[in-house]
Formats: C-alpha cells, structure tokens, sequence
C-alpha cells in the first residue's frame, strides 16, 4: 500500500492543530472573563461575582493543560515532519515561538498557580492581580504565535541567503501586513466564542432552576459581550479580507467561488465549485454585492482562479464551504446578541423560554466558526507553506509514508482517550455549579474571614451558597 508522505503530514497536523486550537482561544477569551468577575468582585464585594470567578477558573485550569499538551505535539512534529520548513524558516519562527514562551507561558503558568490554589491563602487583590496577569498573558500568547502564523502568510523583513531565511528588520517581521487584521481578528472571535459558551451554561442553569443569580450574570454579560463582539467581527473580518486581497488574492478567488476577473463580482451564497469545468453549480448569488464589498465599487471587478496559475490554486471547495460556515456563524450571533438586547430592554431576557432553550444549544458554535476560520487561512494559502517562498510539498521531511501514518493512527487513538477524559471533567464541574464559601467550609476546603462588603452582602442576601432549590442540571428536552 503507497503512502503519500505530504498528505499524511498534512492531515497529521491538521489534525493535532484543530485540537489544539480550540483551547488557547477559550483560556483567552475566559481568563479576561475571570479578570472582570475578580475586579467586578474586588470592587463590589458581591459574592455571586466570587463564585462565578472561582468556577469558571477550574474550567480554565482544564482547557489550559489540554491546550499545553496539545501544544507540545505541535512542536515535535516541526522536527518530525517538517523539518526541511524549520531548517528553512527556522531563524524567525524560532524565535517568535521562543518569545511567545518567554514572555507568555511563564507568566501565564506563574500566576496561574496563585490563582488555583490562593483564594484562601492570599489577599483578594492579589488574585485578582493573578487573574489579570493571567489574562494578559493568555494575549501575549496569541501575539507571538500570530505573529509567527502572518508572517508565513505575508513574509515580510527578511533576506534569503543559500536557501534559508534570515531576519533583517524584526519590526517588519512581527508586524508584517496581515499581522494586526489577524491578531484582532482571532482575540475578537475568542472573546466571542467564551461569551457563547457563559451564555448556554447561563441558560440551562435557568431552565434546570439552579443557580438563579448567578446564572441572571452570566447571561447579562454574556449577551452584552456578543452584541458588541459579534458585529465588531464583522467589521474586522472585512478589513482582514481587504488585506488578504492585497496580499493573497487567490485565497480570496476561492472563498468567493470567483473563476475570472471578467466575471461579474457576484456575492455567492450558495453554490458547489468545479475546479475541472471552473463554474459554480447550482449557484445563489446577489449580483454586483461582492464586488462592492470586496472593491468598495458596485462595478468593480478583481482577479478570478483562471487569472493564476492552475499549480497555485488552493483546495476551492474547502475555502469556500469553511468560508460560509465561519459567515453564516458570525451572523447567526450577530442576530443572537441583537435578540438578547431586545429581551432584555423589554425585561424578558430570563423569561423567554424559546431564547434559553435556543441558546442552550448553541455552545460548540464559536469552536465552529474557529476551526473554519482556521481552514480557511491555512487552505487557502495552499501550496505554499510560506507564501511566494516555500511550497508544502517541499517543507515535509524525507520519512516514509508509513511512519507518519503510524503516528497519525497514535496520535488518533491517544487524543480520543485524552481529550475526551478532559471534555468529561469539563462537564461534571459545569453539573455542579458555583459553590459558596460555606459550601467549600462545609467539604473541608479553608475558609477566611470575609471583608466588611462582603459581610454586608452576605447579610442581605441571606445566603451563602447561592444555590437555590431546583432539579438537576440537566440538558433542556424539547
């Protein structure tokens, strides 16, 4: 049996990468949710502000060790089998890699360990200090790793000499043309992804009746955040594709299904491409619209597939299907967070039975449209590994098809068993909730003396726990 080494690598960290991915944008987006909950709390003293933070951290403990040890693989399989690209890219994408851990992972893991095991032994503002270093280190993390990513998008201050890369201008390497687009880009979509995943757990602790309070929190917040970040989304990705379209105009071609420059620019809603006969079948388009959006010109006109060269074609149908499921997410919550505003300015935002139980459901959808936006970027740069520079079939490393294939069938049935022990915790902390101080003292956890605020708030609310009477946790039915 003929194994094609390049395809194996391929799916092999296509594979690993897609796991990974997942979890550093939710530590990002929930480590800053953690950091507002602490300094909402340190600055109100109400506790359901306490119990959120300190619930929502053991959820990012678990994500944060998945995502490190997915993280790892990744950097072997650069030696294994991709070891022509670092030899050829190494001396900038080391040390941006080096960087991201110097100045992010260390930070992030320092201050990690005050935040999970502190609450009792520290003073409050020096955990909500961890959170928010936590938090800045988590973005930190994503600026150096875009960083590294953009640059084999739009390589830019750099010489190459004998057939390796080396940096000229570090300026100009980090913050090479598609560099501030796709930061922005990806910090907004976390952001955006946590605040959906905040607003279904809100939802079926309604639904269920537990955690009340808490729960009216969760979902206020959650719903402010997608109706700023979800159009902000919108706003950024069409100036990110603006870039693209400067620099990588092909990609842009096949997220669009565009055959020739002089086709009319069409927006295409729906179609299947065909590479061999270079049409879209069974085709929705709305006239003229593309071209406006992408030329800011109702009759403008810009380059096609049949415009390049066929070798330089990405995979089409896989730019453009991930393309339209990444959009149609993002306006699935655009309509969300304008929904949840609507409820909520007429008083119903916890009373609506169609809203809860609609977004109770709607968790996986920001990991979605990541892992198609992620498709689309590294798809769509195909064949090149660094554009205009180095081509993928050339950056593999001379192992034989069988060995990357063994590693693959490895790392499937290792990640399965993982992954899916991490996504089981994950679940039963959710089941359990936000527990109070008195809930902690009363299992043997170290309890401290409350401040004045919080004495206060306490004696007005009357309870501890925050636990109401209800049923059970369980997934909404119907």
């Amino acid at each position: 049996m003929e194994f094609d080494p390049v395809l194996l690598a391929r799916i092999q960290f296509a594979f690993t990468v897609s796991f990974h991915i997942i979890f550093p944008a939710f530590t990002i987006g929930l480590s800053a949710f953690i950091a507002v909950l602490l300094l909402t709390w340190l600055r109100t003293g109400n506790e359901k502000y306490h119990r959120l933070a300190r619930f929502w951290t053991k959820i990012f403990a678990v994500s944060f060790a998945m995502g490190v040890v997915s993280g790892i693989v990744l950097s072997y399989q650069f030696g294994t089998n991709w070891s022509r690209f670092s030899q050829f890219s190494g001396n900038v994408i080391g040390p941006l890699i080096g960087y991201e851990v110097l100045t992010a992972f260390y930070l992030e893991a320092t201050f990690l360990g005050i935040l999970l095991f502190g609450w009792n032994r520290f003073p409050d503002w020096l955990i909500t200090l961890a959170a928010v270093l936590v938090a800045i280190g988590t973005s930190i993390s994503a600026f150096w790793i875009l960083a590294a990513n953009s640059w084999m998008q739009t390589p830019a201050g750099h010489e190459i000499r004998d057939g390796i890369a080396y940096p000229v201008d570090w300026l100009q390497v980090i913050f090479n043309p598609s560099f501030p687009y796709r930061l922005a880009h990806m910090l907004n979509a976390a952001y955006l992804t946590t605040a959906v995943v905040v607003l279904a757990v809100g939802a079926r602790y309604l639904i269920a009746g537990r955690h009340e309070e808490e729960s009216r929190t969760m979902l206020r917040m959650a719903v402010g955040m997608i109706a700023v970040a979800a159009p902000l989304q919108l706003v950024i990705g069409d100036m990110h594709g603006l870039n693209t379209l400067e620099h990588q105009p092909v990609k842009v071609s096949a997220m669009e299904g565009h055959w020739s420059e002089s086709d009319p620019g069409h927006l295409v809603l729906f179609g299947i491409p065909d590479e061999e006969q270079r049409t879209n079948h069974f085709e929705v388009a709305i006239p003229h619209l593309g071209a406006l959006i992408l030329t800011h010109d109702w009759n403008g006109t810009y380059l096609g597939l049949t415009d390049f060269p066929e070798d330089e074609w990405p995979p089409v149908a896989n730019v453009f299907f991930t393309f339209r499921i990444m959009v149609g997410i993002g306006l699935l919550l655009i309509a969300v967070g304008f929904w949840g505003l609507y409820l909520w300015w007429r008083g119903r935002l916890f009373d609506s039975a169609f809203f809860l139980r609609s977004t109770s459901y709607m968790w996986p959808l920001g990991f979605i449209a990541i892992l198609a936006g992620w498709f689309v970027t590294e798809q769509g740069r195909q064949p090149w590994v660094v554009y205009g520079h180095m081509r993928t079939v050339d950056a593999v490393s001379p192992v034989p098809g069988a060995s990357v294939a063994g590693t693959l069938a490895l790392f499937v049935f290792i990640y399965g068993i993982v992954f899916a022990m991490g996504i089981y915790y994950i679940n039963r902390l959710i089941h359990k909730g936000p527990v109070g101080r008195a809930t902690e003292a009363a299992t043997g956890v170290p309890n401290r003396p409350l401040s004045g605020a919080e004495g206060a708030t306490r004696e007005a609310t009357g309870r501890e726990s925050g636990e109401g009477p209800g049923r059970p946790l369980t997934a909404p039915k119907g």
